[in-house]
């Protein structure tokens, strides 16, 4: 998903991690999955690359996973960009909804879950107009493994509410939204840029829920001028 950005910026090292569960990262034993172990997941890969602090990059459920980094290991983070998030814990019919899709993903498989998810996350127009970047996505999600799905299902559902952490986070911020997001309207993560102090907000045309990959160069040149 971040190969784009990855190209950008030679001069940097760049980490981008599969979380537990998603891509090639085999299940943890127990199957436990949180924002609060994803972040320590993170901690560790920060650990193994002789990191002691990064720029870290969220975009949606890696957006909360940025708040538990800067909420239990402030010390790791020096700025932070928060890409087609938001602060909110899930509403009680939000909840209910994901565990709705965690049993459809059960019961349909992947493919089922797929079908239903690439028209949200992406942006109508992309939808319409460019089958190859609505393809990718689709091909991502059936490359994830099912326990993995419905372990972050459940990590979404469960997530803590950051909006009162929001006017105490004091590195440099990058909010970007995307303008035709279906799941992360930008009109609400404008507001959450407005309640971080001192936080850029940064508005991508004809994006959905994923900027990065479907807009890369505006959103390469959002994330090169906060760098």
């Amino acid at each position: 998903m971040w190969r784009h950005q990855l190209e950008a910026l030679p001069g940097w090292q760049c980490l981008a991690p599969d979380l537990r569960g998603a891509g090639k990262n085999v299940l943890a034993p127990a199957n436990e999955f949180s924002m609060a172990v994803y972040a320590d997941d993170l901690i560790r890969q920060l650990d193994d690359a002789g990191a002691e602090q990064a720029i870290v990059c969220g975009l949606s459920m890696g957006g909360y996973i940025v708040f538990e980094l800067l909420r239990r290991f402030p010390q790791r983070v020096r700025g932070a960009i928060l890409s087609n998030t938001k602060a909110a814990a899930d509403t009680a019919e939000a909840k209910r909804g994901r565990d709705a899709m965690a049993a459809r993903a059960q019961a349909a498989g992947v493919r089922a879950l797929a079908a239903e998810l690439v028209p949200k996350v992406v942006a109508r127009a992309t939808f319409q107009r460019r089958p190859d970047v609505a393809n990718e996505v689709r091909e991502m999600i059936l490359r994830q493994p099912l326990a993995g799905i419905v372990g972050a299902l459940r990590a979404l559902r469960d997530r803590p509410d950051s909006t009162p952490f929001l006017r105490d986070i004091s590195v440099p911020v990058l909010v970007i939204a995307g303008d035709d997001d279906q799941i992360a309207p930008a009109a609400g993560m404008r507001e959450m840029a407005r309640a971080i102090p001192g936080a850029q907000f940064v508005l991508i045309p004809e994006s959905g829920h994923l900027s990065p990959l479907e807009q890369p160069q505006a959103f390469n040149t959002a994330l090169r001028a906060f760098l």
